[in-house]
């Protein structure tokens, strides 16, 4: 079996969860460079946090808008992928990011999640505890490659 075949099975499927800002072009980059080498297709996915305490239905316009746009942006990303040959979907949900892209990891059969991180200043590690980079690391069962 060639080593093209043997990478092809690792990682069959990436996600790779943005939050559409400029902050995740290297993890863009890196997911789009090891698909590409694997023959993995790529999941965007973005989660639009939601408003704790309030009613199902009362920012229902509200959240139609921002899945809207954010479906939107990732279209637009998702062109850089299926110019180079990457089959590639996208993915809009509403809720706690960590808790989102979990589930997702686990209800999509992903191999691995590729998502940016920020540095963590050597004195203030305890900050970096509640990210969410640090949670989906935590409870995600499979392989994470923060790319900072």
């Amino acid at each position: 079996m060639s080593d093209r075949r043997k990478r092809r099975r690792l990682f069959r499927h990436v996600m790779v969860p943005v939050d559409l800002s400029d902050r995740n072009e290297r993890a863009l980059r890196t997911a789009l460079t090891l698909a590409r080498e694997a023959g993995s297709r790529v999941t965007l996915f973005h989660v639009i946090q939601g408003v704790a305490g309030l009613a199902p239905g009362e920012l229902e316009e509200f959240y139609r808008l921002l899945v809207q746009r954010s479906e939107r942006k990732l279209r637009e990303v998702a062109r850089s992928f299926t110019s180079k040959g990457v089959e590639v979907s996208t993915q809009v949900r509403i809720g706690e990011p960590a808790a989102e892209i979990v589930r997702a990891t686990l209800r999509e059969a992903v191999d691995l999640v590729v998502m940016g991180s920020h540095k963590v200043k050597p004195g203030r590690r305890e900050r970096s505890w509640g990210t969410t980079s640090y949670k989906v690391g935590i409870f995600c069962q499979c392989p994470i490659l923060l790319v900072k």
